[in-house]
């Protein structure tokens, strides 16, 4: 800045002193834009390395399933995996410029006091910033549970607002719409008040952080830098003028002010550097857990067990053997149990092969979904074998089919993208997919374009006339797709072979279906 001035003064007396000026203001915008400009690269490049790395470990396998619906160490995975990781990158690279431009001034000011009133001087400044860093660092200390405490209300802030928006259509049946207010105000009141105390720690920390690293630093600064000057005795004072003592005075108590300036941003380097633990401390969290989903663990808080022979239960001990064209459970003295420990189904034993039809029915809660979910393996084995087809040769369709972001050929081919339809040769003039969908039952559009060995229909026939629910029982036994139906209707009991029937007391039938048992039921 000194150059810019004398250079602008002088371009009065000289055209090419004022292009000198010129050059040098254009000089200095580019290297400062150029230093942002890398800093804000720095942040991008580093959020989309730590995003790839962590959606890669998310989305492998039923990770993302498991992380919500099976452990329950980490709430709210989108909260981390957007908003947590862009405030993390950000305070790193935040926190490596805030220090690296700092120690770079203070090593050049030490080097030129050293050289002009010796080493005492800087040797003070920097035990002072030691002791103050270390007594700062102390009572920071609670920054960090506080950054994580405000992302996890902010994480529930969120996830209230988006659950109502998942769910407003059965909300505006129920009239819940004052329910629903009162709990996004309860949370966001929780929000709220751990702002309102985390300002006024900011708040109590900033008037400390002022006095010791901004204001006493000056003051330390130049009471070093004028002890030379004060003591007549110094030999400076033998051989220099008034006038060229006051220039040193000046220009020494210059450079130790701008030395205790750097010092002070150090020294306030810790309170971003408090931040950053917080950030820091909730995206190990989140790399742990899934390293460990990934592993096959998981951590949830188990039910207590009330039988008198108490079972122990140990998710994913059960094996499950991949085999064609058969489904066998075989569950000797080990139940079927939720990822909590709740036991649903003591003893459960049952062989299905290709071509035999199941119909599943009970009371709610019996563990039929249960059932489909350890047949999906998104629940874990607690024993027993399980002998089924790859996952892929098993389709399920819910009542609700999920609509996937693309055309309607995206939603009768998903998870299929274009090219992996090409690669298995699957040509668009598939009649009867396009004829279900134009039918308005989507859901057993993409049932025929994937064509699984073994089906799970949820309810999905019910919105359907019983000609059109014939058609499609019907389909699948040409088209080889063995079903596992879950429904209440009666007119589907002649399409099944077998039935399975639990009772929602931890008993269940598996038998097979007569005439007297369809006659019944119709």
């Amino acid at each position: 800045m000194a150059f810019i001035t004398c250079s602008c003064v002088t371009a009065r007396r000289s055209p090419g002193a004022f292009f000198e000026c010129v050059i040098g203001c254009f000089q200095i915008s580019l290297v400062n834009n150029f230093l942002k400009f890398g800093l804000n690269e720095l942040k991008l490049r580093f959020r989309e390395r730590l995003t790839q790395h962590l959606y890669n470990q998310y989305l492998q396998g039923y990770t993302y399933y498991k992380m919500g619906n099976l452990d329950n160490r980490v709430a709210n995975a989108d909260q981390l995996l957007t908003q947590d990781v862009e405030k993390f990158c950000n305070s790193v690279v935040d926190l490596y410029s805030n220090v690296s431009k700092p120690l770079l001034d203070i090593g050049l000011y030490i080097f030129k006091l050293t050289s002009a009133i010796g080493a005492q001087g800087p040797a003070t400044m920097m035990v002072y910033l030691l002791i103050s860093g270390l007594f700062l660092t102390r009572l920071r200390r609670p920054v960090g549970k506080m950054t994580v405490a405000e992302q996890r209300y902010e994480g529930e802030y969120r996830y209230v607002n988006s659950r109502l928006i998942t769910n407003s259509e059965e909300i505006a049946f129920y009239n819940g719409n004052k329910r629903e207010k009162q709990t996004i105000h309860s949370v966001f009141q929780k929000l709220v008040d751990h702002l309102h105390d985390f300002i006024f720690f900011r708040f109590s920390m900033g008037v400390v952080d002022s006095i010791i690293a901004k204001y006493l630093a000056t003051v330390v600064g130049y009471l070093v830098v004028s002890r030379p000057f004060l003591n007549l005795s110094h030999p400076r004072h033998t051989h220099s003028t008034h006038s060229e003592l006051l220039e040193d005075y000046y220009q020494s108590g210059r450079m130790l002010l701008r030395m205790s300036q750097a010092l002070g941003r150090i020294v306030l380097a810790g309170r971003e550097m408090s931040r950053l633990s917080g950030f820091t401390a909730r995206i190990v969290e989140l790399m742990k857990v899934l390293k460990d989903l990934n592993a096959g663990k998981y951590e949830r808080t188990m039910v207590s067990q009330q039988e008198k022979e108490k079972l122990v239960l140990v998710p994913g001990s059960g094996h499950i053997i991949n085999k064609d064209n058969l489904i066998k459970y075989v569950f000797e003295n080990t139940p079927l149990a939720t990822p909590n420990g709740d036991v649903l189904i003591r003893n459960l034993t049952f062989e299905v092969k290709s071509g035999t039809n199941v119909l599943v029915c009970g009371p709610n809660g019996c563990g039929k979904s249960s059932l489909f979910r350890v047949l999906g393996e998104l629940w874990p084995l607690f024993g027993g074998h399980l002998t089924k087809p790859e996952r892929g040769k098993l389709f399920y369709v819910p009542q609700r089919p999920y609509m996937t972001l693309g055309s309607l050929r995206d939603q009768v081919i998903y998870p299929d993208t274009h090219e992996e339809q090409k690669r298995k040769g699957i040509s668009d003039q598939m009649h009867e997919v396009w004829a279900f969908t134009l039918c308005g039952v989507g859901s057993m559009a993409r049932l025929f374009y994937h064509k699984p060995q073994f089906a799970i229909l949820d309810e999905c026939t019910s919105a359907v006339s019983v000609d059109v629910e014939d058609y499609i029982y019907t389909h699948c036994r040409t088209v080889g797709i063995t079903l596992f139906t879950v429904s209440h209707r009666k007119s589907l009991w002649k399409h099944h072979e077998y039935y399975l029937h639990m009772d929602g007391r931890g008993n269940y039938e598996f038998k097979p279906i007569t005439e007297e048992t369809v006659e019944f039921g119709s």
